[in-house]
Formats: structure tokens, C-alpha cells, sequence
């Protein structure tokens, strides 16, 4: 009997970090055939989570370019998996989150009329600008999917509150809380020469991240100073700013910190080194998904610098503070937590609302049920994930 095939699709770093233990669990299951669609959306900081990951690949489209806009990604995918999927004939697609190749990959195998399985699904902000384009690329995804892997109880309420029936709906937890105990674990390929800078560890390290479109320009810039500010005001602290490769971002970045003091300014780390950082850190404050999702599991608060979030839980939880990106907010959140302890160790201390390490196996099973491998008596409900 043939077996069933599955392709898992990715193109961005954020996606191949979620995606690695999920590839690693259905590679290992020998009555499916798994291949890796690669779009390369990104390339450089994507070959650095294969590596990483030890993560072997099927096809790669290679589709970056300069400059590419948002439309080139979604019409280049599109035509390219679309000629992939006519001629492999997969049974079940996997897409993660919410980029344009998660659309692109989703709507070209629902025109093939091929069934999707959405991982990350169902998170919203409710704000179709706030994250640009992701919130649009999520919804539009899941409105084209067949299955759905919900990372939270709250996810899992968005999709059913958007009709989709519960059968489709598994509550797995985030994988990126797997990768991130597959890297604390070393089950990985640890890479070479240690890029970090040597810190001094008598400081508290301010740890900041941002990068993201609606980021730029003045929202960048009003948080910078910020930051600066408390540089001043703290002596104290050090600031370690791995700066994305993006012009935009490093003009802003370099005008506000050159010649500060305490502060480094380094080129973007791959995965395995950015979470020696997230772990050497004190706080951490970033624009970013992921960081609110795996920062909670190593005990270190964030300050997120966005009008809303996706990701409500971390707040929620107590473990994220929602600053956006005021001049005044930002400053006063920051000395704020530097100065009050019982601030500080509450955020702390949190458990991660977002995974136990267990959702690349919820998520297999629940394929394995779909495509008639697993048992009829197979219970979901009592594999789900609740924080």
C-alpha cells in the first residue's frame, strides 16, 4: 500500500525554527512520506535554522530577490507550488503561521483541492494593519484550511467563534517552545564560532530586538531613544541589539547608539545564539512573536513594542508587558522594571502559557488519525494541550 504523502512548507526563519521539531517527528514515522517545500522567502538566516536543526530538505525554490515585494512572494509560491503540488500529488499540506508563503502555499493547494493543515492556527489581533501583512496572511489561511492546529485555548476560541468546526481544531501548544528545548537540550548541530560580544557580566543586559514593517521610521526611532535614555539614567545596564539586516532599521539604530557607551550593536545571530542571549539576558524588549513565546520559558520578562499582539497570553500571564512604541511608555516601563524587584521576579516567574514542549507529537497523531493511521477510538481531546 502506498503511503500517504505530506508536504510541510516554509520559507522564513520565524517558520523553520516552528516547523523543526514538527519535520524531525513526521521524518521519523515510517508510514509517511514526508518532504520539505522549501520557498526560501528568506535565505540566509533560513539555511541557518536547517543547519541548526540538522533539517534535510526535498525542494527549494529559492525565490528571494532583492527588494521583492509582497506580491512577488505570493505570485512566485504560488506558481511554484502549484506546479508541485500537480505533480506529486501530496494527501495533506502543512503550513505555519502567517506569512506569504503560508498563503500562497494554503490557496494554491486548496485550488488543487488538496487538504491543509494550519500549525499556529487561530491567533488574532484584530487589527488587519497590526501585524502588516501577517494578521491578513493568518485569517486568509485559515479560512482555506481543513485542520487546525490551535497553540492556545484562545486560539482554539477564535476559530471556533470564526465557525470552523471543533472536529478540525487539535490545541497542540506552540512548537517553538519544542525548538527551544531541542536547542537548550544541544539536539542540534551547534554551530561554530560564538559571535556574541563579551558582555560585561556584572551589568544587566537589556536585550532588544525590532524589526518589524509597522516598526519603522518613528515607532523605531521613539524606542531607540527610549532605550538611550535609560542607558544614561542606568549605569547599570549594557544594551545587546542584534540589528536586522534591513537598511531601514540599521539607519535608525545606528543615529540613536553610535558612540553610546555599553552598548552592542551586532549583526543578526542565528538561532542557536540568539537564545544564549535571550538566557544571558535581564529583560528583553522586542516587536517580535516568537521572543513572547519562548521568553517565558527562561524566566525572562518582556517589554513588547507593538499597538497590539496576536499573543495575548503572555500578557495575560503576566509575563509580557504591552509598551508600545511612546517615547514616555517605553522609558517608564523600562525603570520600572529595573527598579522594582517584586515587578521584576512577578514576571518572572511565570510558567509559559504557550507550549510544554509536546505539540510536533499532537500534531502528528492528529495527522496520523486524519490519514487513517491511527486507531478509530484515538481520543483527542485528552492529548490536548491547556496551560
Amino acid at each position: 500500500m502506498k503511503k500517504p504523502l505530506v508536504f510541510i512548507c516554509f520559507g522564513t526563519r520565524p517558520e523553520a525554527i516552528k516547523m523543526a521539531p514538527v519535520v524531525r517527528a513526521f521524518l521519523a514515522d515510517p508510514e509517511i512520506e514526508t518532504k520539505v517545500v522549501l520557498t526560501a522567502q528568506h535565505r540566509e538566516m533560513l539555511d541557518q535554522v536547517m543547519q541548526l536543526f540538522k533539517l534535510p530538505y526535498h525542494y527549494d525554490f529559492n525565490i528571494m530577490a532583492p527588494r521583492q515585494s509582497l506580491t512577488f512572494i505570493t505570485q512566485t509560491v504560488m506558481e511554484k507550488i502549484s506546479e508541485l503540488i500537480s505533480a506529486e500529488k501530496p494527501s495533506l499540506v502543512l503550513v505555519h503561521g502567517d506569512t506569504s508563503t503560508t498563503f500562497a502555499c494554503a490557496l494554491a493547494s486548496f485550488y488543487h483541492q488538496v487538504p491543509v493543515a494550519h500549525v499556529e492556527a487561530g491567533l488574532r489581533s484584530g487589527d488587519m494593519l497590526n501585524p502588516f501583512p501577517e494578521e491578513m496572511n493568518r485569517k486568509l489561511a485559515d479560512a482555506l484550511c481543513s485542520y487546525y492546529f490551535s497553540p492556545t485555548l484562545q486560539a482554539r476560541e477564535n476559530l471556533y467563534r470564526e465557525g470552523i468546526s471543533g472536529k478540525k481544531v487539535m490545541t497542540t501548544g506552540n512548537s517553538v517552545v519544542d525548538a527551544l528545548e531541542l536547542v537548550l537540550a544541544n539536539d542540534i548541530a551547534v554551530p561554530g564560532k560564538n559571535p556574541l560580544p563579551l558582555l560585561d557580566p556584572s551589568l544587566k543586559t537589556i536585550l532588544m530586538t525590532m524589526h518589524r514593517r509597522e516598526s519603522w521610521g518613528e515607532p523605531m526611532l521613539e524606542v531607540s531613544k527610549a532605550v538611550r535614555e535609560i542607558l544614561l539614567e542606568f549605569p547599570e545596564t549594557q544594551l545587546l541589539f542584534p540589528v536586522h539586516k534591513n537598511p531601514v532599521v540599521r539607519e535608525v539604530v545606528q543615529s540613536v547608539f553610535k558612540d553610546l557607551p555599553r552598548v552592542f550593536l551586532i549583526e543578526a545571530l542565528d538561532y542557536y545564539y540568539f537564545v544564549q542571549a535571550m538566557k544571558e539576558s535581564y529583560l528583553i524588549i522586542s516587536d517580535s512573536g516568537g521572543i513572547q513565546e519562548e521568553a517565558p520559558s527562561l524566566g525572562k520578562p518582556v517589554l513588547l513594542t507593538r499597538k497590539v499582539t496576536e499573543r495575548p497570553e503572555g500578557i495575560q500571564s503576566g509575563g509580557v508587558q504591552l509598551v508600545g512604541t511612546d517615547f514616555h511608555q517605553v522609558k517608564n516601563s523600562l525603570k520600572s522594571l529595573l527598579q522594582d524587584q517584586n515587578l521584576y521576579q512577578k514576571m518572572q516567574s511565570i510558567s509559559n502559557p504557550f507550549g510544554d514542549g509536546k505539540a510536533s507529537i499532537r500534531i502528528l497523531r492528529f495527522v496520523r488519525y486524519q490519514l487513517g493511521l491511527a486507531v478509530a477510538d484515538w481520543n483527542q481531546e485528552s492529548e490536548e494541550f491547556q496551560a
